[in-house]
């Protein structure tokens, strides 16, 4: 399959899940489930900071149109992106991403998946939560949320990865 289609028709599926059946959906406690942000841990990792930030603002702008949130998924998903090279580099392998093409827990293991995507997962929560209140005060709700919303979305987003991934060979 091209390179192209294939991270359109990921674009596509994360992003009609999240409009059309996780937006839709109340869980309780405040969580929100968000696995868009997958989108952005799976592109290529030698893809330059530019084009992460142009792709991760298109896929933000389209789910915003989408769902009215006025650029609440935008932010969020750029401060995402912003923050995935760093964490790259901090949990780099011992040989480097030479053989590697995406972050997905099948080439890189469950242990780097669960500190590079959780961390990341974690930002994008906390900013999106925190822009949404946008007070303070509300610190301890915006805390509560991220802590319920990170682990639905984590484990929602690591099953749905073994559906839209490719097991390399």
């Amino acid at each position: 399959m091209n390179i192209i289609t294939k991270y359109s028709v990921r674009f596509l599926i994360l992003g009609l899940i999240q409009v059309l059946l996780l937006n839709q959906l109340e869980i309780g406690f405040g969580i929100q489930a968000m696995i868009y942000p997958l989108f952005i841990l799976l592109l290529p990792i030698d893809l330059g900071t530019i084009p992460l930030l142009f792709l991760a603002f298109v896929l933000g702008i389209s789910i915003d149109a989408l769902s009215n949130t006025f650029g609440l998924h935008a932010s969020s998903l750029l401060v995402l992106a912003y923050c995935r090279p760093l964490f790259f580099k901090v949990f780099s392998p011992r040989d480097g991403y030479e053989n590697i093409k995406e972050g997905s827990s099948y080439e890189m293991g469950f242990v780097w998946f669960l500190w590079v995507f959780g961390g990341l997962l974690t930002i994008h929560h906390f900013w999106f939560f925190y822009m949404e209140v946008f007070r303070f005060n509300e610190i301890i709700f915006v805390l509560q949320k991220t802590a319920f919303s990170v682990p639905v979305s984590f484990i929602m987003a690591f099953i749905l990865q073994f559906l839209i991934v490719n097991k390399p060979k």
